[in-house]
């Protein structure tokens, strides 16, 4: 084995490991406990307008960046859904909850493990062992391209989502 082999093996396990997390967050959003209308329910109690639209629209959003980042394909937009996804919930339910995730209301321990992930393989890269490398576009994903794809675009779409429909219950 290379040390290529050994990075590219790194990336595989680590893309598939944070993928295969997001995947089954939106996939049990969809089809798991409350489905959607309990997603909505809840999104609504941490005051987001329109919670159906919200409930599909983070869903699809973990679905899609976790297979992106299975596959390797696109990994800076996987990566910018998941940092999307992650700063919105970061923000809206965890963020007074202290840090450990065993807190009541859960701290926030995990979706800033989540986030940091979802930048970090944005930037970095799906490795050799990918999609994006098959089809010859890694070389203009990773880097600055990457990061600004990830962190940029993943934050600032969770800051316009937020201003947008975000509403903090009072009281």
């Amino acid at each position: 084995m290379t040390d290529q082999d050994a990075i590219d093996l790194a990336l595989l396990a680590f893309r598939c490991a944070v993928g295969a997390v997001m995947l089954a967050h939106g996939i049990n959003h969809i089809i798991g406990g409350g489905r959607i209308p309990g997603v909505a329910g809840w999104f609504k109690s941490l005051g987001m307008r329109q919670p159906t639209m919200q409930a599909w629209l983070a869903s699809l959003t973990e679905v899609a960046a976790g297979a992106s980042l299975v596959m390797g394909l696109l990994t800076p937009f996987g990566g910018a859904g998941v940092v999307g996804t992650m700063a919105v919930a970061w923000i809206i339910n965890h963020r007074t909850n202290g840090f450990f995730i065993f807190r009541p209301g859960e701290g926030w321990e995990y979706v800033m493990t989540l986030l940091f992930c979802g930048a970090v393989l944005g930037t970095v890269g799906a490795g050799q062992w990918s999609l994006d490398h098959a089809f010859g576009i890694d070389d203009d994903l990773i880097g600055v391209p990457g990061l600004l794809i990830s962190a940029g675009a993943g934050g600032v779409g969770a800051l316009a989502l937020l201003l947008v429909f975000w509403r903090p219950p009072t009281g």
